[in-house]
């Protein structure tokens, strides 16, 4: 019998096989033999039921133990179930909750392992690409015939691509630490001024060039609790965005104030707007829509979009109202 194989229940046993002849040989004395016998009846008794209660208790251990196994080896077995009260139904309520965390980490890991094979995937696909075509420029450079004009004009090529590669890789450490949360935001007072301030000049030389025109509003001491440094790079990107898709002439707005709620910058570009089958997915990673240039990788959106919501914060995006697109960034001062 599996139930004796347990030493602490043979000890219990001789315990009380022991105290239970105690107490009939003290009967014996005590009242005769009648009243001994009545002792040792009551006991046997006694002894019997606790074995049937422990062994109860015993095989539905043991089920418990076989229902794990079977979850553990992934069989299909469903969660436990028991609706009685006591020790035992406390013991199903905590291995149910165990298997239900289990399962979600389960679920949670898979999840992982086919984000890093798609992402895996994309970085090979987007480094493929310029790697490539700098094969092919370095071998044309091989070549003795190359005239100097065109020497200088593969030179310039190779070093947009590798300026191309740089930003990528860039761009993807800073969303791993992001995925990873070991980015190390800092939680300070950012003045909306500063932000803007570093943001505008990581792209005004750019801007200039292109003969973007920038103009700026910000309610004064408007600010808000996070990294300044990582915000002034997802702002940086957002205008590098808006700077991309507007024509010479036109003008990048910048609005900023805030509420007890919340701390709000609105950017806005006079560019050609967003395709509409583009706006449900234009922070998706490598995506690029479809006005986007060849030289766009379609990851400083989603990396800005990451930064945002990391300091408790949210972005929007839509088409104006005459032209243009509207991004909509709001750093919330409670927990929402």
């Amino acid at each position: 019998m599996k139930l004796f194989r347990n030493p602490e229940i043979r000890q219990e046993i001789l315990i009380y096989i022991f105290i239970y002849l105690a107490g009939t040989v003290a009967a014996f004395m005590g009242i005769g033999r009648r009243g001994a016998a009545a002792v040792l009846m009551a006991g046997a008794v006694a002894l019997l039921l606790h074995l049937l209660f422990i062994r109860k208790r015993y095989d539905k251990l043991a089920n418990i133990s076989e229902k794990l196994d079977s979850i553990l080896h992934d069989d299909g077995e469903s969660l436990l179930q028991d609706c009685q009260e006591g020790e035992l139904a406390i013991l199903h309520t905590q291995l149910n909750k165990m298997v239900r965390r289990m399962r979600e980490q389960a679920g949670s890991l898979q999840e992982d392992k086919i984000f890093l094979a798609d992402a895996l995937a994309d970085i090979s696909h987007q480094l493929k690409t310029p790697l490539t075509s700098l094969q092919l420029l370095a071998r044309f450079l091989q070549e003795e015939q190359v005239s100097p004009e065109r020497r200088r004009e593969i030179a310039r090529d190779i070093i947009t691509l590798l300026g191309r590669i740089d930003w990528l890789v860039y761009a993807l450490l800073k969303m791993s630490r992001l995925d990873a949360g070991t980015s190390g935001m800092k939680e300070e007072m950012v003045p909306v001024e500063d932000l803007v301030g570093q943001a505008y000049q990581l792209v005004a030389v750019s801007m200039d060039l292109r003969d973007i025109h920038w103009k700026c509003e910000i309610e004064p001491g408007s600010s808000f609790r996070g990294d300044l440094s990582w915000s002034v790079e997802a702002v940086g990107n957002i205008l590098k965005n808006c700077m991309e898709h507007s024509q010479a002439g036109t003008t990048i707005h910048l609005k900023a104030a805030q509420n007890p709620l919340y701390t709000e910058i609105v950017i806005r570009d006079e560019g050609e707007g967003i395709a509409p089958e583009d706006l449900p997915h234009l922070f998706e990673r490598f995506y690029r829509g479809k006005h986007n240039s060849t030289e766009s990788v379609g990851i400083g959106l989603s990396l800005a979009q990451k930064i945002i919501t990391g300091q408790n914060g949210t972005i929007q995006v839509k088409n104006g109202t005459e032209c243009g697109a509207v991004f909509t960034i709001r750093f919330y001062k409670t927990v929402v």
